[in-house]
């Protein structure tokens, strides 16, 4: 479970933004996407201007690649979303939010989603003292996030916590000490997602 360092990520490149899926190269000053966010060549070609459904599936698009799930995982997601009270929105991505790989991350136990997937199906992270490889299970409040006390799983939680730069959301506490863990103090809202994302076109496009 190495750093990841490949090029820029070509969803970062098309739309113009970072969605930190290098894991923590995405931090430092060698992100490929800082150091040139267009394509190579001298001609750029135009891009035909994107119709509405583009624009629509671009941030279904957006948000699958981000948090690393299927087309019928999201759809899963959708339709629990629909269900639910509220703005529908809002509620899809507070799901996406609470899965087990991205609070994970999120974290700093793990450098990427992906990184944080593995750890989690691999028996590294453990829910209020219970081992658990299950990336999509959605965490709680009242949860405690912590990394198995073994040589292994420390040993990964704390290269990538010393590589950490972002700040830990308002929805989750870490708590120091030398074993990494953390407690969910409440369940996310839509200030706490850390993605640029248009939820309403999703919606737009998921209804149909």
């Amino acid at each position: 479970m190495g750093r990841i360092t490949g090029p820029v990520c070509r969803l970062c490149r098309r739309d113009g933004l970072k969605l930190f899926l290098k894991g923590s190269r995405c931090d430092t000053p060698k992100c490929a996407f800082e150091r040139r966010s267009t394509p190579p060549g001298v001609v750029q070609k135009r891009r035909p201007k994107p119709t509405d459904y583009g624009l629509r599936l671009r941030e279904k698009q957006k948000v699958k690649h981000y948090y690393g799930v299927l087309e019928r995982q999201f759809r899963t997601y959708f339709s629990r979303a629909e269900r639910g009270k509220g703005n529908t929105g809002e509620t899809l991505m507070t799901l996406l939010e609470r899965r087990l790989d991205n609070v994970v991350h999120r974290l700093g136990f793990a450098p990427s989603r992906a990184a944080a997937r593995q750890m989690v199906m691999h028996g590294h992270i453990t829910i209020n003292g219970r081992r658990l490889d299950i990336p999509s299970y959605l965490v709680k409040p009242g949860d405690l996030v912590r990394v198995k006390n073994r040589a292994k799983s420390l040993q990964l939680a704390h290269a990538a916590l010393a590589d950490f730069r972002r700040d830990v959301p308002d929805f989750l506490s870490r708590i120091e000490g030398a074993i990494p863990e953390a407690r969910v103090d409440r369940l996310p809202g839509a200030d706490d997602v850390s993605i640029p994302v248009q939820a309403n076109l999703i919606i737009e496009l998921c209804s149909k």
